[in-house]
């Protein structure tokens, strides 16, 4: 496998990395401290990411998207995880690729609108009784003439509070399992549907994570997405690339951001004398740290070769989802230990990216859950899991 990155893609890293330290970073303390993000900053950091081409840029050329490959996401995406969710999504846009089997009523509807930062939208699957479990929802879509009536509720939906429609899962046919599951494209202002609380978290600050309420919310014929009954293969297809890119490959880049400030805090802290990266309990840290970073990194540029290839990569994803997602939870610990007091010090960085980092192992299904995949995947294939031509 050839792991060496074309100029193009080193000068694509170069440009968002810049972005993401020119325009990002410096906003993270005062979303930290007001606990959002202004109206007009996010509107600026949109119109910034538009005017340089780097809004959408995982959806196709065609589509007003910025084209990206697999490969090529999973790069900016490392780039986008050095800061905080709220900034990435107004940023760089949260446009899920499950929306490219949109219709042309649907494209013009929902996928446009939002490749150009017109609309914003968020995916309702999560329910109080089913979260790393997808297929045991019981959200329930009823046939109304050539419609819908969408009822139930769903939790923890982020960025809910600013999205305009939802991409909601529900069951169709209760009697055909995870069969009977339908994507729906449901838009927030429809009668019978309330948005609920905001759900306060450990960390993600300024992002919001809402519950839903369906009530007998009419949807015409148009907004289911796709055929009825493929709403969970879309979801596993969907989510296995959206936990490639916003867990694990935006985990490498969260990682990268504490070791560099793990390096320089050592080579600046002096003790006994000496800056305490001279000391060999302080160098394993950063060593163990870089290694695991790169092997994390290796991890999701396979499985990301994978689906530019056009093979199945969901055993490679659950992989790079347990590894990635506690590697960071790893070294996010190792850089409050080398900042000793501070490091548990709201002053610096550190104290709220060990807190962000904390969901990575939960969200977009847990290290158990993924583990349990690639256990039932070796009971079927045996030792060909990895590595394969």
């Amino acid at each position: 496998m050839d792991l060496n990155l074309t100029s193009e893609q080193v000068m694509l890293v170069d440009t968002v990395r810049k972005f993401v330290e020119r325009e990002l970073l410096p906003l993270e303390e005062g979303v930290e401290e007001k606990g959002y993000l202004e109206p007009e900053l996010a509107r600026a950091l949109f119109e910034k990411s538009r005017d340089n081409g780097m809004y959408a840029m995982n959806i196709p050329e065609e589509f007003g998207g910025g084209g990206l490959s697999a490969l090529d996401t999973m790069l900016v995406e490392e780039q986008f995880g050095h800061a905080k969710d709220i900034l990435i999504r107004r940023a760089f846009g949260n446009v899920y690729e499950v929306l490219l089997g949109a219709n042309a009523v649907q494209r013009d509807r929902w996928l446009l609108p939002a490749v150009q930062g017109e609309r914003t939208c968020s995916i309702a699957i999560t329910e109080p009784g089913a979260g790393s479990d997808a297929a045991a929802i019981r959200s329930r879509a009823m046939r109304r003439g050539d419609g819908w009536a969408l009822s139930g509720s769903k939790h923890f939906i982020s960025d809910g509070e600013f999205s305009d429609f939802f991409i909601v899962s529900a069951v169709t046919n209760p009697d055909a399992g995870s069969r009977g599951i339908s994507l729906f494209l449901v838009d927030k202002n429809l009668p019978g549907l309330v948005v609920g609380r905001n759900q306060k978290m450990m960390g993600l600050t300024g992002t919001s994570h809402v519950e839903l309420h369906f009530d007998e919310v009419p949807l015409d014929a148009d907004c289911l997405l796709g055929a009825e009954g493929s709403g969970f293969g879309q979801v596993l297809k969907t989510l296995g690339r959206v936990r490639l890119a916003q867990v694990c490959a935006r985990a490498v880049g969260k990682a990268t951001r504490l070791l560099n400030m793990m390096v320089s805090y050592a080579s600046d802290r002096e003790q006994f004398g000496q800056a305490i990266g001279g000391f060999q309990m302080i160098q394993q840290m950063l060593a163990d740290s870089a290694i695991e970073i790169n092997a994390a990194r290796w991890l999701v540029w396979d499985a990301a070769r994978d689906i530019d290839n056009g093979k199945d990569p969901r055993d490679k994803i659950s992989m790079a989802k347990v590894y990635a997602s506690e590697m960071l939870g790893r070294v996010a610990d190792r850089a409050v230990q080398v900042h000793g007091g501070m490091g548990y010090c709201a002053d610096l960085p550190v104290e709220r990216l060990y807190r962000d980092a904390r969901i990575f192992r939960i969200f977009d299904g847990t290290s158990e859950i993924h583990r349990s995949v690639i256990a039932r995947s070796l009971g079927k294939h045996g030792e060909v899991l990895y590595g394969t031509a």
